[in-house]
Order: structure tokens, then C-alpha cells, then sequence
């Protein structure tokens, strides 16, 4: 057996992992739908090496918004509470994420405009820019839009108040 073939076999192992981690997620998550008379789509799929899970609606996200909460508070809270469900069956820690209504897409998508806007900011001053606090998820997408600007950029503080600090080339 080659090497390249016991990598495409644990790409294939790691692939079915996140798979069952979706499932277990979709089937805690249903049951938490039920519990709260809420309608919903559960979505899944597998992105960037974790389990994606995605509570949709086609009758509008304003029942689903209650499970958002302010500015996602009540969504950070249920993935915490969904990858405990996902550890409890598998034994492994998960680094499921969960989306609900869109909210964290559209999040991802205002984040990256503000880790470029930074970036550019950073090019034409050669100032280090701080940005506000922010979340582990939120610092993430941050960093990689920095990055994809070409600079470098790091975390600073303690959580709560850890914040993203984009430094010049």
C-alpha cells in the first residue's frame, strides 16, 4: 500500500466521521425544533474539515430568529449544546458549526468585508488597525480575509474581549 493511498483511505474515514457528526447533530437539533413547536430544514454538509449544519425556513426566519438570539448569543449557545450531543455519542470532540436562518453566513460575509476594509486601511497607513472584540468564529474569518489581502494579522486579549489586531506587511 502506498502512502498516497492510507491518505485518500483516512480522507475517506475523516469524510464518513463528519458525516455521522452531521447526523447526530441534525437528529439532536430535530428533536429541539419539536420541543419548541418551531419549523425548520435542517441542511448538512461537510466544509473546510468540520461538520456544517444549517436550520432553515422556507415560511420566513422569524421564528427561526428566536433561536438566534442577539447578535447570536442563543446560536453560540445551541452549538455548544449540539457538539456536547455529537460528543456524548461519538466520544470525540467536535468542531461542528451551526447556522440558523443565515445568520452566520451573512455574518462571514460582512466579517470578510471588514477583515479587507482593514487590510486596505493597514496598506495605505502602515498603521496597525484593532478591531473590536469578537468571537472565535468571528476572529477566524477575519484572519483569513486579512490573509487573502496579503498581510498578517493576530489575536490579542482575553476572551471575552479578545480582538483582532491586522498588522502592515
Amino acid at each position: 500500500m502506498t502512502e498516497g493511498t492510507t491518505s485518500a483511505a483516512e480522507g475517506g474515514d475523516t469524510l464518513t466521521r463528519l458525516e455521522q457528526e452531521g447526523e447526530i447533530a441534525a437528529d439532536y437539533l430535530e428533536g429541539l425544533l419539536d420541543i419548541a413547536d418551531l419549523d425548520g430544514d435542517i441542511d448538512m454538509d461537510v466544509e473546510a474539515d468540520r461538520a456544517s449544519v444549517s436550520i432553515i425556513s422556507d415560511s420566513g426566519s422569524r421564528d427561526l430568529q428566536k433561536l438566534v438570539g442577539r447578535d447570536g448569543e442563543v446560536l453560540e449557545a445551541l452549538q455548544e449544546l449540539t457538539r456536547l450531543a455529537v460528543h456524548r455519542e461519538t466520544g470525540d470532540r467536535s468542531r461542528l458549526m451551526l447556522d440558523i436562518a443565515g445568520f452566520r453566513a451573512k455574518k462571514r460575509t460582512e466579517l470578510a468585508e471588514l477583515g479587507a476594509k482593514a487590510a486596505e486601511e493597514v496598506k495605505a497607513s502602515g498603521e496597525p488597525v484593532k478591531l473590536d472584540p469578537m468571537t472565535p468564529f468571528e476572529r477566524k474569518v477575519v484572519h483569513d480575509a486579512v490573509a487573502a489581502a496579503g498581510l498578517r494579522s493576530e489575536s490579542e486579549g482575553e476572551e471575552p474581549q479578545r480582538f483582532v489586531v491586522v498588522l502592515p506587511a
